[in-house]
């Protein structure tokens, strides 16, 4: 009988002890099933480490180059004459630099080419308009006279290519001048050239031009001033001779070498 009640108190125990033990289990959170091993802490922004000399600067950028076209940026002609003026046609093909010029231009005329060259000792000058295709004369020029132009902008700039010329004034009007062999020989001649005035007013100088046709040299001139040497001849009147009245004349005489006389001398007169 004892037996029997100790048997069934066991078991009593027993059943209490598994209910305490699952109510515990049942109030305890779960574990989670997984867990990372390791989290790795967030990196902090990296800082650049300073140079110990600053970045150089960027190459500058190289200006291009303007090709201009092959052609004159300015051309230029005489297209008329008088005893005392040159008039000049101009054309400008290229407006402002770098490769034309600025309106208005400048027309500079010089006795020689040498000095248009060298643009030294202009004798006059001119400007033109606005016009870039237009013409411009200049005077107050010496009758039966070369001379040759030359091109520069308002702001200086000169033109490198145009020597233009030779351009002749007319001779004065009312002096003429004739010339006449007075004696000849194997090696030269004596002539006589005679000026006169044809005109209704005095003459205030006079200018004798004329060309050798061979090796003719003038060897000495009387009554005259010889203004150039070579096949291309001039003789200015002397200090006593210059004024020649209406319907007047005057005379100079000279002497030439030549290895065959020429028949006759063709001269024009100026001033």
């Amino acid at each position: 009988m004892l037996r029997t009640f100790g048997v069934v108190l066991t078991a009593v125990t027993l059943a209490a002890v598994a209910g305490i033990t699952a109510a515990g289990a049942a109030d305890t959170p779960a574990a989670p099933t997984s867990a990372p091993l390791w989290t790795p802490s967030p990196s902090p922004p990296s800082t650049p480490t300073p140079s110990s000399s600053p970045p150089s600067p960027p190459p500058p950028t190289p200006t291009p180059t303007v090709a201009c076209p092959p052609a004159l940026p300015i051309t230029g002609m005489v297209t008329g004459t008088t005893a005392t003026t040159v008039t000049i046609s101009y054309s400008l093909m290229f407006s402002g630099p770098p490769c034309g010029y600025d309106l208005p231009m400048t027309v500079l005329l010089f006795t020689s080419r040498d000095d248009a060259a060298k643009w030294q000792n202009p004798v006059a000058e001119a400007v033109t308009g606005l016009e870039r295709n237009g013409q411009v004369t200049l005077d107050g020029l010496t009758p039966d006279t070369e001379y040759w132009f030359r091109f520069s902008d308002v702001e200086a700039r000169r033109d490198p290519y145009v020597i233009g010329g030779p351009a002749r004034t007319e001779p004065l009007s009312g002096c003429g001048a004739t010339a006449t062999i007075d004696a000849r020989w194997s090696s030269g001649f004596v002539a006589t050239v005679t000026v006169s005035n044809t005109g209704s007013e005095a003459l205030d100088g006079w200018l004798v031009r004329w060309r050798w046709s061979g090796d003719e040299r003038i060897q000495s001139v009387w009554g005259g001033v010889p203004d150039s040497e070579g096949a291309d001849v001039a003789v200015r009147n002397a200090p006593y001779n210059g004024t020649v009245a209406p319907g007047g004349t005057t005379t100079f005489g000279l002497l030439a070498s030549a290895s065959t006389v020429p028949q006759g001398i063709t001269v024009t007169c100026g001033r």
